[in-house]
């Protein structure tokens, strides 16, 4: 008897555990708020996110590059480094001791000015 209830109860958690992960609901947050997504529904793979990403702000190259390839050019020591939109602007001393000031693009690398 004991054990025909035992049986029975493992039985009904068994089904009560797996019933459980098909009833839940998956929440999306974009730009249009947040919804409830129905975890059954087919996506078309034609179909377009709401959310994009830019994946230009990967590609972009950091300060410390930006130091080392005004350092390239002839800074010797910098005294400051300045994000700009597009650009980053490392002011500093050449090796003679004179003011320079190098504009870096973000994205390239590509020196704009050596002033």
């Amino acid at each position: 008897m004991i054990r025909k209830n035992l049986t029975l109860a493992l039985a009904a958690v068994a089904l009560l555990g797996t019933a459980a992960p098909s009833l839940a609901q998956g929440i999306e947050i974009g730009r249009d708020g947040v919804r409830l997504v129905d975890p059954n529904q087919q996506r078309n793979p034609n179909q377009r996110d709401d959310m994009r990403r830019d994946d230009r702000r990967g590609r972009e190259i950091g300060e410390r590059d930006a130091v080392r390839i005004a350092r390239s050019q002839g800074v010797r020591e910098v005294d400051d480094v300045t994000r700009m939109r597009n650009s980053f602007r490392v002011m500093g001393t050449d090796r003679q001791g004179d003011d320079i000031q190098v504009d870096v693009d973000r994205r390239t690398g590509e020196v704009l000015a050596v002033r």
